[in-house]
């Protein structure tokens, strides 16, 4: 995906952090937000990005864009709840 326009409210800095930091990060985050919050996952770890979606889809909150960068990829989560 290309540069994003979306503002993040927070930023979790996971990069370097093995499976399941990056999502453990985000999940104790997103319990600390309030509803509308966008965060933003930094992950150098792969396989993020799905798992990040499957557990945004499952707990109602919302993926709204990966952005990969050089040396890790920033994931956009709005927190719906």
């Amino acid at each position: 995906m290309s540069d994003t326009q979306l503002d993040a409210d927070v930023t979790v800095n996971a990069v370097g952090s093995s499976c399941p930091g990056p999502m453990m990060d985000l999940i104790g985050k997103a319990k600390d937000v309030e509803p509308g919050t966008v965060i933003r996952l930094q992950s150098s770890n792969e396989n993020t990005e799905p798992d990040v979606s499957e557990w945004a889809e499952k707990s109602g909150n919302e993926l709204v864009e990966v952005v990969e960068r050089e040396e890790h990829w920033d994931l956009y989560v709005r927190i719906n709840d």
